[in-house]
């Protein structure tokens, strides 16, 4: 069963978060732990943003 509440991130910490990926070098699971977020949040919006640039596929 889930939580009554579900964190919402703004815009701008989903761009700085995507941000951290690529300019890190580091697995996304390992950004999002320093971050304190949900491993499949950020990959989610990697993944996203990876397909707005034309960089993948949005249903990977």
């Amino acid at each position: 069963m889930g939580s009554k509440y579900t964190k919402r991130y703004t815009e701008e910490f989903k761009r700085d978060a995507i941000a951290l990926v690529d300019s890190s070098g580091k697995a996304v699971t390992a950004v999002a732990q320093e971050l304190g977020i949900s491993s499949e949040s950020l990959r989610g919006w990697y993944r996203r943003a990876k397909a707005d640039r034309g960089e993948g596929s949005p249903a990977s």
